[in-house]
């Protein structure tokens, strides 16, 4: 399971929060369209982490209150009262519902109160958005061997290679855009489990060869609101293996 969330910042101590239980086929529905802000997650899900991980680095752990939903016994109230596409994550706002995790990330950034996580430089929001905009290719890119059963493509090579030179275009520090953003949010939760996988799956380093990459995860471990969302890799491989049914 994750571990609690933290704190708003890669300097703050982390500020342990006590999960909730993840409601599966058998509980209640919370209280819906009564005031609360809530955004409805799954622990182990990395699209839904990524707006964990928003929520957690502006700091708004008093002001979004965590729903956790086991996917694997979904309650039917979710789609039924919640989402109806019945996917993680959405977010519950001002009597409205919200999904799409990329779409989330910036609407907690600009909704919310805390450090926005997206610059006012004109090239760095351009690059910002340009990188949003691959995330979910990226994705499918490296997920889509795995679900084939495939070997190593040219396509997984190449998708890591766009990252690496990504990661080269400012040089004021080890993010895409030098500073934090939302665009490493985009990405690290999928990079997460992709490095576990092909480490296991495919016995392959995606960040050998790689230094901007490597840096990359490096520093990202060392922000409270991101690591304490993380799984523990083993529970992922798991997973993983059980999900593309390997021994």
């Amino acid at each position: 399971m994750a571990a609690a969330a933290a704190g708003p910042g890669p300097t703050s101590a982390p500020a342990k929060e006590t999960l909730p239980p993840a409601l599966g086929s058998t509980s209640q529905p919370p209280p819906v369209f009564d005031g609360t802000t809530r955004l409805y997650i799954c622990y182990f899900c990395p699209f839904a982490q990524r707006a964990w991980v928003t929520r957690n680095f502006k700091g708004l752990q008093d002001k979004i209150e965590l729903v956790a939903i086991d996917l694997q016994d979904k309650p039917a109230w979710y789609k039924e009262k919640v989402y109806p596409q019945g996917t993680v994550p959405s977010l519950e706002h001002n009597n409205e519902i919200r999904g799409e995790s990329l779409d989330l990330i910036r609407y907690i950034d600009s909704n919310f109160d805390g450090p926005a996580r997206l610059p006012e430089d004109a090239a760095k929001k351009q690059f910002a958005d340009e990188l949003i905009a691959y995330a979910d290719a990226f994705t499918k890119a490296l997920y889509s061997p795995l679900m084939a059963h495939a070997d190593m493509s040219d396509e997984v090579v190449a998708a890591l290679d766009k990252l690496e030179a990504a990661l080269s275009k400012f040089n004021d520090g080890p993010f895409f855009l030098g500073q934090f953003s939302l665009a490493d949010i985009a990405y690290v939760t999928i990079l997460e489990r992709v490095q576990i996988y092909y480490s296991h799956l495919r016995n392959y380093d995606i960040a050998k060869g790689r230094p901007n990459l490597e840096r990359f995860i490096e520093e990202m471990n060392k922000i409270d609101a991101y690591t304490q969302t993380k799984n523990d890799p083993l529970f992922l491989l798991d997973l993983a293996k059980n999900h593309l049914k390997i021994a």
